[in-house]
């Protein structure tokens, strides 16, 4: 048992550390909260990805199902940093973002590797009616992302940018992970503030903002 730990969090483990009723019991809780967790997590997210119904359903308690089979394996590496169900609730999340992801890679609404760059002045917002006035902006913009960005910043870029890939799909994808997912998104986005500040595209006050 974690020095420090709060009532709460003791209470779990030892019921999960028994044999017989009270360890059944205390799985059947975990299960029902995780299964909460899960299904607001793939329904916030489930609309974007045409997700709803019994397949939103089936997906949250997939998810809860293999969380509680990670939660139970790896109970002994919880180290009371935080509480337990915080702690189990990391478990549940990861897998909605791993059953989304490959949802959407089984079931694409674009190509991964489509670059239609008519939709980038509606991912920036520019109003349909002022969109010619932002012709050389965007023009300037795709400019740099060819000549400016390294491959995989490119790729990174065009998947969420122009095709709105969702990230845990992008992970999957390029076998990669969130955090470097998110470097790449960084540095492409500081490399082309910096071109087109130097182009005159944009203010000079922009230039160091992410």
């Amino acid at each position: 048992m974690p020095a420090g730990l709060d009532a709460e969090s003791a209470e779990w483990l030892r019921a999960l550390a028994e044999a017989g009723p009270r360890r059944e019991a205390a799985l059947a809780r975990l299960h029902e909260m995780l299964v909460r967790i899960a299904h607001g997590e793939a329904a916030r997210r489930g609309p974007r990805l045409r997700i709803a119904g019994p397949e939103l359903d089936d997906l949250a308690y997939q998810a809860a199902g293999d969380a509680l089979v990670a939660i139970t394996a790896k109970i002994g590496q919880f180290r009371g940093e935080s509480r337990f169900t915080t702690w189990a609730c990391k478990f549940v999340i990861f897998e909605v973002s791993a059953k989304i992801g490959r949802h959407f890679w089984r079931h694409p609404a674009v190509r991964l590797d489509a670059e239609d760059w008519s939709r980038l002045p509606g991912r920036f917002g520019a109003d349909p009616a002022h969109q010619a006035e932002w012709g050389d902006l965007f023009a300037a913009l795709r400019r740099a992302v060819d000549s400016e960005l390294t491959p995989r910043q490119r790729e990174v870029f065009v998947a969420i940018v122009l095709n709105d890939v969702p990230l845990d799909t992008l992970v999957i994808h390029l076998g990669s992970s969130r955090n470097a997912i998110y470097q790449a998104m960084f540095e492409a986005r500081r490399k082309l503030r910096a071109a087109l500040v130097a182009n005159g595209y944009l203010g000079h006050d922009t230039a160091g903002r992410s």
